[in-house]
């Protein structure tokens, strides 16, 4: 794991980066052409059209390693692919619901924990950067800011069900709960356990 160097080669010198873009584009376009709700991929692309935006925007002042690119491009992976249908009805999450007897489709509960999982990296190497690399707070505030994004992102998607939906049933769907009232409080939940263990084992490698 390496961290960001003061002075970095253009985007056209990263081979891997371009590859990265290359692959993420052509999956987005595929997911957005075969998606059969395209409101519903159009609301849950919002985000990931904003992320894109933000790691454009920021790419000359401050870059990442190639370990925290690589880890954001699996959670885009995993984001959009989910939006190609709706959470609760995703056909990867319908495969393990079947192979493994499961009550529901699960595969919003993997993207929650990938937040954390994968996410939590890049947000350390940030806050290295800026704190120092030694700092713990480097390691702990991470874990923070995944819990209160997760807790943030329930509230918003709450927002947007509840004005967007007229229906319940609709506004349900697309929350994607499966008729589990406690689904916002275990994606969260699932999203600090995939922080915690990744800033655990970030953690773990530095002091070897």
């Amino acid at each position: 794991m390496t961290a960001p160097r003061a002075t970095n080669p253009s985007y056209l010198r990263q081979p891997l980066h371009l590859l990265y873009s290359v692959l993420f584009a052509a999956f987005w376009v595929y997911t957005g052409l075969t998606t059969p709700d395209l409101e519903n991929w159009l609301m849950e692309n919002t985000l990931t059209l904003s992320l894109i935006i933000f790691l454009t925007a920021f790419y000359n002042i401050f870059r990442f390693s190639d370990t925290s690119y690589t880890l954001i491009f699996l959670f885009l992976l995993l984001h959009v692919y989910g939006s190609q249908h709706q959470y609760a009805d995703n056909p990867f999450g319908e495969w393990l619901k079947d192979q493994l007897d499961l009550q529901r489709n699960h595969y919003d509960r993997l993207v929650h924990f990938g937040f954390g999982l994968l996410l939590a990296y890049p947000l350390h190497e940030v806050l290295a950067h800026a704190l120092g690399k030694r700092n713990v707070l480097s390691y702990l505030l991470p874990v923070e800011f995944i819990l209160s994004l997760s807790a943030l992102y329930e509230v918003v998607e709450w927002l947007v069900a509840d004005v967007a939906y007229e229906g319940a049933a609709q506004g349900t769907a697309f929350l994607g709960m499966q008729g589990d009232i406690w689904d916002a409080q275990k994606d969260i939940a699932l999203a600090l356990l995939g922080g915690m263990l990744a800033m655990g084992a970030a953690f773990a490698l530095r002091k070897k």
